[in-house]
């Protein structure tokens, strides 16, 4: 693994000592270029640049930011790469690299890595980012002394090089910055922020996305990513960045204005997550994946501390590899259930108890496990919402156990999470605060809230879950803890996982969901995402799996329209683009949304039976596979024509 060093290394930014970016050789002018000739150049890439908007080979879109990247001075540095792709005539990849400008989404700024392109993560694209935050943190801390940032990043390609750049970025704005100089994840960051008093975060991560892909997390002050109003006043710096300052890092490293703490947060990181243990037996033999990301520097020691002593990290995943070479399709996302084949033939040949696995960050988490008590029978996978729910169960009765729940209490989750969680709430008499918007950080702003003294757990369907108040995000390491402790737990009281989920749903009705994703990608799908979200808007489909659709819940117009009657009403709750379509059966609904990460389009589908319907759990089973089927060829279809 990485470790930091006075002395720039391979993978480390060459810059000067001066205070603007320096890019490498390649980028910079031949000296024998006259401004003359540079302006005959850049009008020559112009003029076929307008050539290709006219002949269809650019989408209009791209063309006005190419000539942006072409003529301002705050993209000089990337120009000559962007004439030598138009001499070239490399249409898709210049449509690809620029038909838009790559967004803020639910977990920052995110995509494809490219040397050059406002659509595409880059040295320019990244700067803008940590320059816009370093402003507003400037500006609106109006002159404060010893503001700080904490960073981390993790094991992707050009990780380390971005974070150095974000570094001497922040170092510039004369914030100073505490580094994790070495794979950490995500939760380890936001405890990094609060534990060091900082005013913002940085996280290098771009999660469980394709090798390809980079990003920035941004996190304020209390550890949670970006809520209103900084968000947005940063974006907006982001968007009109001019001038990227920097600091070199090895200067800003030997001089202090970067600290290196990895050590003591990973010690305080430890101490405080293990305080969200419960006791109980640790009788259990857990196979851990960190699927080639960070995670095993946060999961095993929090094991070992709560008390597990036959742990293995699976080999074939252990290696940190931002080409993710040993997970089906070379994505680590552990909401796919290929990546768990192999370790589950590992499991059954060692009697193990509980397959672990989490994303490149840590941040979210997915399991599987035996079917009965023997473990070298079948297994299977849990989705988001099961372990949701099992999560719930066991922290909202060990804490019920100890007598340290009261009516003020509450768990936490988002619109498209299921609503077993809030009747698993219910049932221990505690509140259920679910009308939040997808992103952890809506989680995080309702804890401090409502106040993090009575805050017991929050989720979302996502595979991210989060107990205890050392951090505000989502965070895979305690929840493998709790996962591990809860198979010991019934191991030795001889229940399987999996009857320990049917047993919730015998008691609180049988909940099956799944999600459909839609990829639209480049500025042909962004035009069929539109299409698609204003169809769902104005003309929806009448039913769906033969059940009529009773209303349609439109948080982006923050309206709720009866289809029966045309009757339009106000809908209380968040401003955000999400639909959500409510079946006539109760508890049967389907929600719609943009993704903020990806260029997709997700359709999460919701069923229910009630409780009486639901005690022969393997007609209930049959009886909502039935109608999740169908229900997802009708949304499908409809997608198919309105898109």
């Amino acid at each position: 693994m990485p470790r930091c060093d006075a002395t720039p290394g391979p993978n480390r930014i060459a810059v000067a000592s001066t205070n603007k970016v320096t890019l490498p050789a390649h980028s910079q002018l031949p000296a024998r270029l006259t401004t003359m000739s540079i302006a005959e150049s850049v009008q020559e890439s112009l003029a076929a640049v307008d050539k290709a908007v006219a002949e269809s080979s650019l989408s209009p879109a791209a063309g006005e930011n190419i000539r942006a990247w072409l003529t301002e001075d705050r993209y000089r540095d990337y120009r000559d790469a962007v004439k030598e792709h138009v001499r070239d005539g490399k249409w898709q990849a210049l449509d690809d690299a620029f038909w838009t400008i790559i967004p803020f989404g639910t977990g920052g700024r995110r995509g494809r890595m490219y040397p050059i392109g406002s659509n595409a993560i880059n040295d320019r694209t990244i700067g803008e980012s940590a320059q816009g935050l370093a402003d507003y943190v400037v500006e609106y801390y109006g002159g404060k002394k010893n503001l700080a940032c904490a960073i981390a990043y993790d094991t992707r390609h050009k990780s380390r090089h971005f974070t150095e750049l974000c570094a001497g970025i922040m170092v510039a704005a004369g914030i100073k910055v505490y580094l994790l100089d070495d794979y950490r994840a995500t939760p380890q960051l936001s405890f990094a922020v609060r534990e060091k008093n900082c005013q913002c975060g940085i996280m290098v991560t771009a999660s469980h996305n394709p090798p390809s892909d980079n990003a920035v997390k941004v996190y304020w002050s209390s550890g949670a990513q970006i809520l209103p109003p900084h968000d947005k006043a940063i974006i907006e710096r982001v968007m009109t960045c001019h001038e990227i300052k920097h600091v070199p890092f090895a200067e800003a490293l030997s001089d202090g204005r970067i600290e290196i703490v990895t050590r003591e947060i990973d010690k305080a990181y430890i101490n405080a997550a293990s305080l969200c243990a419960f006791e109980g037996p640790r009788d259990a033999k857990i196979l851990y994946s960190p699927l080639h990301g960070v995670g095993a520097a946060a999961v095993v020691p929090l094991l070992e501390r709560d008390g597990f002593k036959d742990v293995e990290v699976y080999g074939p995943h252990k290696k940190p590899s931002g080409d993710f070479p040993n997970v089906p399709g070379h994505v680590s996302n552990p909401e796919n259930k290929a990546i768990f084949d192999e370790p589950i033939k590992r499991a059954q040949e060692t009697s193990a108890d509980l397959i672990l696995a989490t994303d490149p960050d840590c941040d979210r988490i997915g399991c599987a496990a035996p079917m009965t008590l023997d473990s070298k029978g079948p297994w299977r996978t849990f989705t988001g919402n099961e372990i949701g729910a099992i999560l719930a169960e066991y922290v909202l009765s060990k804490r019920a156990a100890a007598g340290s729940l009261s009516p003020d209490h509450f768990v936490v989750k988002t619109l498209v999470t299921t609503e077993l969680i809030r009747r698993i709430a219910q049932g221990y008499n505690v509140r259920c605060i679910g009308d939040l918007l997808v992103g952890f950080k809506y989680i995080a702003e309702v804890i401090d809230r409502e106040g993090p003294e009575k805050f017991i757990y929050g989720t979302e369907e996502s595979h991210g879950y989060l107990v205890g108040q050392y951090c505000r995000d989502k965070d895979g390491a305690v929840a493998c803890m709790l996962m591990s402790e809860l198979a010991a737990e019934l191991k030795n009281d001889q229940v399987s996982m999996h009857d320990y989920l049917c047993n919730l749903h015998r008691k609180h009705g049988y909940h099956r969901e799944t999600l459909i994703n839609l990829f639209m990608e480049g500025s042909e799908g962004m035009a069929a995402m539109q299409r698609l979200m204003k169809a769902f808007r104005e003309s929806p489909p009448k039913q769906v799996a033969g059940i009529k659709i009773a209303k349609v819940r439109d948080y982006g117009r923050g309206t709720t329209t009866t289809l029966a009657n045309g009757n339009t009403e106000s809908l209380e709750g968040p401003s955000g683009d999400l639909i959500i379509l409510d079946l006539a059966d109760e508890g049967n609904y389907v929600a719609v949304r943009p993704s903020g990460t990806e260029p997709k389009i997700k359709l999460y589908v919701f069923t229910r039976l009630s409780p009486d319907e639901s005690t022969d759990l393997e007609r209930a089973s049959q009886t909502l596979s039935s109608r999740l089927e169908a229900l997802e060829k009708d949304v499908r279809e409809y997608a198919r024509l309105n898109s």
